[in-house]
């Protein structure tokens, strides 16, 4: 019996697996092709071998983990920030009408300003070091959490609220047995965006003031005009964003039964 449960989780992850890697493939085999049919200069558009030679180096350097890890502290910062504070302004705006209609106008306002022109601000309140760059993050990562998370606590059937209202639940217990639940699939939701975004919301930090991260290295490479290190950055950057995507899927199986 063991083992045909071991036998079938192998061929269920052969099964995911193997797609991502097949199409992973075919752009690494597409761009190189576009490459070398177009005749592109290196410092135009490189191919795949030369910025992994690029990658390499840096990696023998130290240079290439010292720089990504910086980034992921500021993400791993930003989006605990953002998704702390999301979820709990979530639940008020999602009860009380005379708090939603005083607040929800300028967290709606506040996403109409653009991140770049925020990151200045935080910078010059704050310094140029971790704290403006994560709540830099933070900022961009809060709000699809604190939409998700609103519509997952009014998505509660009124019938089940009924239900724990008859049973003489409290608040909390009412919360946590159901509207926690009830919401998580689409709280999750909301995460994996956030969590993309935040993200993004590092890399324009380092743009604005880092002495480090994959930001600082890709405006280093636009300076020097090596593209191989600017494309390298890109691909760090998609690294961490897949893996945060791909822990919290994981989590989102773990924890949700749909």
């Amino acid at each position: 019996m063991i083992g045909k449960v071991t036998g079938w989780r192998i061929r269920v992850r052969s099964a995911v697996w193997l797609p991502r890697a097949g199409a992973a493939l075919l752009f690494v085999l597409i761009w190189s092709l576009v490459v070398r049919l177009g005749d592109y200069p290196p410092f135009i558009l490189p191919g795949p071998e030369r910025v992994a030679a690029r990658l390499w180096t840096l990696a023998v350097e130290g240079a290439l983990w010292r720089h990504w890890w910086a980034t992921a502290i500021e993400v791993g910062l930003g989006l605990s920030l953002g998704v702390t504070v999301g979820l709990i302004l979530a639940y008020p705006l999602a009860h009380w009408r005379l708090f939603e209609r005083m607040v929800a106008p300028y967290l709606v306002a506040s996403q109409a300003v653009p991140i770049v022109a925020v990151a200045p601000l935080l910078i010059i309140w704050f310094g140029p070091g971790l704290l403006a760059r994560a709540l830099v993050s933070a900022l961009i990562a809060f709000f699809p959490v604190l939409i998700a998370a609103i519509a997952g606590f009014r998505q509660v059937p009124p019938e089940w609220r009924e239900l724990f209202r008859s049973l003489r639940a409290t608040r909390w217990q009412t919360f946590w047995k159901l509207e926690w639940p009830a919401a998580l699939p689409v709280i999750f939701g909301g995460l994996k965006i956030g969590a993309t975004l935040s993200v993004i919301g590092a890399f324009v930090g380092e743009l604005i003031s880092a002495d480090r991260g994959i930001g600082f290295l890709i405006k280093q490479g636009q300076g020097l005009y090596d593209t191989s290190l600017v494309f390298g950055g890109i691909l760090l950057l998609a690294s961490q964003a897949l893996l945060l995507y791909g822990g919290i899927s994981a989590l989102e199986r773990r924890w949700v039964r749909l």
